[in-house]
Order: C-alpha cells, then structure tokens, then sequence
C-alpha cells in the first residue's frame, strides 16, 4: 500500500510539473484538452525525416492508378482540414500489411495490402480521413509527449527507492510498467483512436463522401481481422478500439457527419 501511494504521489508531481511547463492545447472538432510538449515546427520535421526514411527502405508501387487515386481522395479530404505548416503527401507503399498511417505534418503512408479491405473510393476516403485526423489532432506529438512524461516519472521513482533493498526497486518497476501501460498509454491510445474515427468521419463528408461506408468499412475490417487472428487480445492490452465499439460509435456519429456532407 506504501509503495502505490509513492507512485499515485509520484505521477501527480510529475503530471502537474510537465503541465505547467508544456501546458495544454485543444483537438479541433472534439474540444479536447491535450498534453503536448513539442512545438509544430519540431513535430512537422519529425514527420518529414521519418517519412522521407520510409521512402528510401520501403517500396513504393509503381501502379500509376492506385496513385492516382490515393492522391485524389488524399487531396480531397485534405482541402476540408486546417492544418497550419502541413506538407501533404500521400504515398502508397507496396507491403502486404493492412495497415495506412500519417505522420505529424501531413505525410500519408496507405499499404497495399489494406486495399483489398477498402474496396472502393469511398472505403479509401475512411480511411485516408482517419489518418488525416491524426494528424490534425496533434496525435503523434501528444504520444511523444506522454512517453516522455511517462519516462521521466520512472526515472524519478528510481532515484527516490535507490536506498530501497533490490526487491522493493524491482517491485516499484513492475508496477510502475503496468501501471504507465495498461492505465495511461494503451487507454489513451484508445481514446486518440476513436477520436480519429469521429474526426476522419466528418472530413470525409465534408469532401463529399458518404460517411455511412465508415461502418462498412470498418465491419469489413473486422471480419479481416477475425480471419487474422488480431481479434483474440483481450481488450485492455489493444491499442485499438474493439472492432464493435468502434463501429456502433461511428453509426452513431453518421447523422451528424451526413448533415456536413458536401
């Protein structure tokens, strides 16, 4: 009991210092407060150097048409977002995984093999809006943010128990690693997922698409990963939504979205 009160103590000094020196911003659209150490300009070279590293070790497809239209629907969605210092770019890099992402900045990586998942244009444009969101919302400087949060409150607990016996520092560290992941990384991993999804749905009506393929999408994506085996992690130990929640949220959110649709 001692020790969790040291580290529940620990983690409101820490969170109080860090917020009082980085401060907080707000996620557009949703009004959320977030914890953000790192100024555009350093999240956006961030961004341009990984994506640029990217480039130059994945492959990128040659097929003019998938190209072309990972650009269009990219140009689209990015033209309803404002997104000061933004650099958009959106590649398609030729790798099996089902997977797409944005780095801080505007750089949009879309996977071949989540293609076959999209389907259409409008699949492509849910997820090509998710991603957008991401980016909009500051995510990946936020998760910078808070691992560095994180790391130096563990830092910290090693210098107060470094009089401790060996046992009670091992003890510390374990909880401390559970409790750093399973109670703020992975939750709040979740949160800016789900938020990407309410965000990317608006985006794309705004540009035009039909948000109710959101849904669709995502039950498709579902099944893919049903099939995958990615559905069996329990659900405290994913960094996602599960599949279900997400997608009665997003038809939940589709009324809304359709009235900006246009």
């Amino acid at each position: 009991m001692k020790l969790l009160r040291c580290l529940q103590l620990l983690a409101v000094s820490v969170g109080l210092g860090f917020l009082s020196w980085g401060g907080c911003s707000t996620v557009s659209e949703t009004g959320r407060s977030q914890f953000n150490l790192m100024s555009d300009a350093q999240a956006n070279q961030m961004g341009f150097s990984s994506f640029n590293q990217l480039k130059a070790e994945v492959p990128i497809s040659s097929n003019p048409e998938l190209n072309s239209l990972v650009t269009r629907v990219g140009q689209r969605i990015s033209s309803v977002v404002d997104l000061p210092g933004a650099e958009w770019e959106f590649v398609v890099f030729d790798s099996p995984e089902a997977n797409a992402f944005c780095l801080p900045g505007g750089k949009v990586g879309i996977y071949t093999g989540i293609l076959p998942i999209t389907q259409s244009e409008e699949g492509l444009a849910v997820v090509i809006g998710h991603e957008v969101a991401h980016a909009v919302a500051r995510h990946g400087a936020e998760r910078v943010s808070r691992q560095v949060a994180l790391q130096t409150a563990g830092s910290l607990l090693g210098v107060a128990l470094s009089n401790s016996s060996a046992a009670t520092q091992q003890a510390a560290s374990t909880v401390f690693g559970l409790t750093s992941q399973l109670g703020v990384a992975l939750p709040h991993s979740r949160k800016q997922e789900s938020e990407a999804d309410y965000m990317g749905l608006l985006y794309m009506a705004r540009a035009g698409y039909n948000p109710a393929e959101a849904a669709a999408f995502w039950q498709r994506f579902s099944d893919y990963n049903q099939k995958s085996g990615g559905a069996s992690t329990p659900w405290f130990l994913r960094t996602h939504p599960l599949d279900q929640k997400r997608i009665q949220d997003i038809k939940s959110w589709i009324p809304e979205a359709e009235a900006q649709r246009r």
